[in-house]
C-alpha cells in the first residue's frame, strides 16, 4: 500500500511546520479542515498556505468540503451532533477518499488539520480510519518523529481501556468501539457551534 501521512499544524511557527513536511519529503499537503482559516495562527489560512508552501515546492490542496468534520449534509447529524459513520457514507466524503487514493499513487501526501495530537482530530478518527483500507497511515508528530496508525490505535484503545482480551468482544469490535467513543467526544455539535476536530 502507498503511504499517507497526517499532520496537525497546532501552534507551530511556520519554519518548524515546513521543516516537518520537508523532513518527511511531503510533496502535497491536503487540508481536511472544514474552514481553512485560523484566527490565532494566520500562517495556516488557505491563501497563506497556498503561496507559502509553493515556495518550497509543496502543493496545497483543499479537501475540507469532502473530508471536513463540519458537515453541510443534514443527514450527517444525530441530535445536533455529526455522526462519523454517516459522514463516511456521504457521496462527497467518498469522492474525497477517492481523490486521496489517487493522489497517493502519484505523490507523497500528508493530510493536515489543526490538532497537535492525531487522536484528538477527525483526520485520524474519521479520514485515516477509512483510508487505512488503501493506504499505510503514518502520523507526523510535533517533534518530527512518526507514529504508525497501529500505534495510534493502540494508544486509543488504552485510553478507553479497551485493549484487554474479552472472550465476548473481538479485537475488531473493540477497535470499532474505541473509534466510536472518540468520534462522539470530538465531533462537531450544532448547538455549541464548536468544531472540536
Amino acid at each position: 500500500m502507498n503511504p499517507l501521512y497526517t499532520i496537525g499544524h497546532s501552534t507551530h511557527d511556520w519554519e518548524h511546520f515546513v521543516g516537518l513536511l520537508q523532513l518527511h519529503k511531503i510533496e502535497v499537503l491536503g487540508d481536511v479542515r472544514s474552514m481553512p482559516y485560523s484566527r490565532f495562527t494566520p500562517q495556516y489560512n488557505r491563501e497563506s498556505l497556498t503561496g507559502g508552501l509553493a515556495r518550497f515546492g509543496i502543493k496545497y490542496v483543499f479537501l475540507g468540503q469532502e473530508l471536513g468534520a463540519r458537515r453541510s449534509e443534514p443527514e450527517c447529524f444525530i441530535n445536533g451532533k455529526v455522526d462519523y459513520d454517516r459522514v463516511a457514507q456521504m457521496p462527497a466524503f467518498l469522492k474525497g477518499m477517492e481523490r486521496l487514493r489517487t493522489g497517493i499513487e502519484k505523490y507523497r501526501v500528508a493530510i493536515m488539520c489543526a490538532e497537535k495530537d492525531p487522536l484528538e482530530c477527525h483526520r485520524t478518527i474519521l479520514v485515516a480510519h477509512h483510508a487505512k483500507a488503501f493506504a499505510e497511515i503514518t502520523h507526523i508528530v510535533a517533534d518530527g518523529s512518526l507514529e504508525t496508525h497501529a500505534q495510534a490505535e493502540a494508544r486509543l484503545m488504552a485510553e478507553y481501556r479497551l485493549g484487554e482480551d474479552d472472550l465476548f468482544v473481538s479485537e475488531e469490535q473493540r477497535v470499532k468501539n474505541a473509534y466510536a467513543k472518540r468520534a462522539s467526544d470530538i465531533a462537531y455539535q450544532e448547538n455549541t457551534g464548536e468544531l472540536k476536530a
